[in-house]
C-alpha cells in the first residue's frame, strides 16, 4: 500500500419503513428508492426495515448493473429487515441476533417477531479491509415510561461487543442504522465510549440536510406529528459511525440528509429520512495519529457510562424477576384450582360447572407458563449482560487507578487540600 494512500468511500443509509400491508406506498417508494441508487451509485448502501424479502428480491434484480454484491440478513418470524447493496465484492458477510428484543404479548409492538440482529460485511478496498455493519435496535414506543429502555442498553452493549470482537483484524469500522436512540441517551453513549466510533454528524465540516441532522421531522407526511410534538425540529435516531485503527485516518467528507422530501419527485422515500455520507481514509500521518481512545478522560466518561449501564440493566433484571415470580404464583394457584375442579369432577355434585371450567383454567396455567418462562430468560439475558458490564467496570477502574496521570492529579489534589488546611 503506497504512502499516499487514499481511498474514498460513498455511503447510504435509510430506514426504508417497508411493512407489508401496512406501510403507505410502499411499492412506489421502494421503486423510486432503486431509481435513486442507481443513479447516484454509493459504493455502499446499508437498508433497514426491508421486511419483505419480495422487495429485497425487486431491489437486488434493478441494482444489480450498480451494485452487484448485495445481502439479506434473515432473523426472527418476520425477520430482521437488514439487507446490504455494494459496488464492491462481498468478502464475507455474518449476523449476531440479539438476546433480548421486547416481549412476544405485545403483538401492536411487533418487535420481537422481527429478530432485530446485526450484519456484517468484510470488504476489501485496494488492500484495506473494512467492516461494515448495518443495525436496527428495539423501538422506543413512550419516551416518558419506556419499557423498553433495559432492552435497548442491553442490544447497545451486544452491538459494542459485537463490533469489538469481530473487528480485530479491520483497518477501517464502519456501522450504519437505526438505533432508535438519540444522541445523548445511555445507550448511544455506551455505544461510542466502548467502541470509539466518531458521528459523522459531529464531525463532518460540510453538512446539508435536515435541522440539526434529524432523521425524522415533522416536514414528512408519513411521520406520526403527534410524537413529535416535544421535538420540533425532529429527532436524530439513524447514524453513520466510524473509525479507524492505527496508521489510518478517516474523515467524513460531507454529510447529507433527505428533509421529508425525495430529492428528485418530492415524495419522501420513507418515514426516516435518508443519511448519505462521503468518507475520505488515508494513511495517517504522526501529526494526525489517533490519540488513546482511553486515555484519563475518556476512561472516566467511559466508568460512568458503564456504571450507568449496570444500574439501569439491574432495574431491569429486577422487574424480570418481578414478573416470573407473579407468573410462577399464578401457576401454582392455576394447579391448585385444576386439582379442586378434577376432585368437584370425581364426586359429581357439579360435574357440569367443573367441565366449563377446566378449559380455561388450562388455558391460564399454560399462558402463565408461557410468561413464566419468557421473564426468567429474560432475566437471565439482562444478569449475563450486568455481569460483562461488572467485570468491565472493573477493569476500566483498575485501569484508571493506575493510569500515571491520575495518580499524578490525584497527588496535585491532596497537595491543594493540605495547603488549604494549613491555612
Amino acid at each position: 500500500m503506497k504512502p499516499n494512500f487514499s481511498l474514498r468511500l460513498r455511503i447510504f443509509n435509510l430506514n426504508c419503513w417497508g411493512i407489508p400491508y401496512l406501510s403507505k406506498h410502499r411499492g412506489d417508494r421502494v421503486k423510486r428508492l432503486g431509481d435513486f441508487l442507481n443513479m447516484e451509485s454509493f459504493d455502499l448502501a446499508l437498508l433497514e426495515e426491508v421486511w419483505s424479502e419480495q422487495d429485497f428480491q425487486y431491489l437486488r434484480q434493478k441494482l444489480l448493473p450498480t451494485y452487484p454484491a448485495a445481502h439479506y440478513f434473515r432473523s426472527g418470524v418476520i425477520g430482521s429487515g437488514l439487507c446490504v447493496f455494494s459496488k464492491h465484492p462481498i468478502q464475507e458477510f455474518t449476523q449476531h441476533v440479539y438476546t433480548l428484543n421486547g416481549y412476544p404479548y405485545m403483538i401492536h409492538h411487533g418487535d420481537w417477531f422481527c429478530g432485530k440482529a446485526v450484519g456484517l460485511l468484510v470488504l476489501h478496498l485496494s488492500g484495506l479491509v473494512l467492516n461494515a455493519y448495518v443495525t436496527h435496535l428495539h423501538a422506543e414506543y413512550n419516551r416518558q415510561k419506556d419499557i423498553y429502555l433495559a432492552h435497548r442498553v442491553a442490544q447497545a452493549w451486544e452491538l459494542a461487543q459485537f463490533i469489538h470482537h469481530t473487528s480485530k483484524k479491520a483497518d477501517v469500522v464502519l456501522l450504519c442504522g437505526d438505533l432508535n436512540l438519540h444522541p445523548k441517551d445511555l445507550g448511544c453513549r455506551l455505544l461510542k465510549e466502548w467502541t470509539g466510533l466518531h458521528d459523522a454528524y459531529l464531525e463532518t465540516r460540510d453538512f446539508k440536510g435536515s435541522e440539526e441532522g434529524c432523521t425524522m421531522v415533522p416536514e414528512n407526511c408519513y411521520v406520526n406529528q403527534r410524537e413529535l410534538q416535544p421535538f420540533p425540529f425532529g429527532i436524530r435516531i439513524d447514524y453513520v459511525l466510524y473509525k479507524a485503527v492505527s496508521g489510518f485516518y478517516i474523515s467524513c467528507k460531507t454529510l447529507r440528509t433527505t428533509t421529508g422530501r425525495d430529492p428528485h419527485s418530492g415524495t419522501p422515500l420513507s418515514d426516516h429520512e435518508a443519511l448519505m455520507a462521503t468518507l475520505c481514509v488515508r494513511h495517517s500521518p504522526p501529526q494526525h495519529t489517533p490519540s488513546p481512545t482511553h486515555g484519563p478522560a475518556e476512561r472516566s466518561r467511559l466508568i460512568s457510562v458503564l456504571k450507568e449501564a449496570w444500574a439501569e440493566l439491574d432495574l431491569g433484571m429486577a422487574q424480570a424477576r418481578w414478573w416470573a415470580t407473579f407468573a410462577g404464583y399464578v401457576i401454582g394457584l392455576g394447579l391448585l384450582l385444576l386439582a379442586l375442579l378434577c376432585a368437584l369432577a370425581a364426586g359429581g355434585g357439579v360435574r357440569e360447572v367443573a367441565i366449563m371450567l377446566w378449559t380455561p383454567s388450562v388455558g391460564l396455567l399454560l399462558g402463565a407458563g408461557a410468561v413464566y418462562l419468557f421473564h426468567v430468560q429474560e432475566a437471565k439475558g439482562l444478569s449475563r449482560a450486568r455481569a460483562e458490564l461488572q467485570h468491565m467496570l472493573g477493569r476500566a477502574r483498575e485501569a484508571h487507578d493506575l493510569d500515571p496521570e491520575s495518580q499524578a492529579a490525584l497527588f496535585l489534589g491532596q497537595q491543594e487540600g493540605d495547603r488549604s488546611e494549613e491555612q
